[in-house]
């Protein structure tokens, strides 16, 4: 096989050939079709998340075929399509799981940073934590859904049921979520980099109301925000543009420090609240209304080889949409 190798945070991925790995009781190994690539990816190997497995292959939000089935799986088959996602294993055990929070688990593994991801040929991973994908679908723009669209979706219902949302951070989360928040009939107000006009116009041709700067105030008050882009000094930006009693969500794994802000911006029942990975359910859910809300994901597609011009395409904030590797 094939795989792109983090070594040391901070350096480049390496190309490298591989035996082919096996599949362990409980696991899969699968052809990978593609994996996109995640702004979570760049916090793996940029070392703003402690402690990754090294030697690693990142990547996690992968799509392929099932090739190799470990001893005790039956719940999938040889040439399946499945997805994989960020969460790759859960103790089942710890108050956290058995409360139904697995994504608070207290001893989790995660593809793509403490387990082996995608940014390969052929992945290893836990077989109830692979999802079955649509046969027809093309594994480009599935592979966003995986991660994007699980997360942007975790914070959507953590956002509440109100009509204006506010999306700061237009990246691949935001123009999955942008759509189904269209197909639920609600108004969505897009902040994007002040004067980044190309990020604006995607998001009002994806169905914004309302697109314009960080810096900027929306033309009326919001219900909710949720804040994908990993900057700590849009919480209170978000504050004072939702209403009373409304909530703001941080929706990344990482995020600059949140700088002092007045008390009267969190007042009157305004409230922050973060999301954390996500659960097996979460994936049932969004994987199942994504086809109904008609999401289409935008792409850009790359070879396994150029894993790190994707990510410093990511990193610079250089796409609309997502990137993705293609073996």
């Amino acid at each position: 096989m094939k795989a792109m190798v983090l070594y040391e945070i901070g350096t480049p991925l390496v190309l490298e050939h591989r035996p082919p790995p096996a599949a362990g009781p409980g696991e899969i190994r699968v052809a990978v079709e593609a994996c996109a690539v995640c702004r979570t990816d760049l916090h793996v190997v940029d070392g703003n998340l402690p402690r990754p497995r090294l030697p690693l292959i990142p990547g996690h939000e992968i799509v392929g075929r099932v090739e190799a089935l470990g001893s005790g799986v039956s719940s999938l088959e040889p040439g399946q399509r499945v997805g994989i996602p960020w969460l790759g294993h859960t103790c089942g055990h710890c108050p956290y799981c058995l409360a139904g929070h697995e994504n608070l688990c207290d001893e989790p593994l995660f593809t793509g940073y403490t387990r082996d991801g995608g940014f390969a040929t052929l992945a290893v991973a836990d077989a109830a934590y692979a999802f079955s994908l649509p046969e027809d679908g093309d594994p480009v723009a599935q592979a966003p859904l995986l991660c994007a669209g699980l997360i942007g979706w975790r914070s959507l219902v953590a956002a509440g049921p109100g009509e204006r949302i506010g999306i700061y951070g237009f990246g691949a989360a935001a123009h999955i979520i942008t759509q189904v928040c269209t197909w639920e009939g609600r108004r969505v107000h897009a902040f994007t980099r002040p004067g980044d006009t190309a990020a604006q116009e995607f998001a009002r041709s994806l169905g914004a109301v309302w697109a314009g700067g960080s810096d900027e105030m929306p033309p009326e008050s919001l219900d909710a925000a949720i804040i994908f882009a990993p900057a700590g000094n849009l919480v209170p930006v978000a504050l004072q543009a939702v209403r009373k009693g409304g909530r703001v969500v941080c929706g990344g794994i990482h995020m600059s420090d949140i700088p002092q802000f007045p008390y009267r911006l969190l007042w009157q029942e305004r409230q922050i609240v973060s999301v954390a990975n996500l659960t097996r359910q979460d994936a049932v859910d969004f994987l199942a209304i994504a086809p109904e809300a008609g999401v289409r994901t935008r792409t850009v597609a790359y070879t396994l080889a150029a894993a790190n011009e994707a990510l410093d395409d990511v990193r610079s904030g250089r796409l609309q949409g997502a990137a993705v590797l293609v073996p």
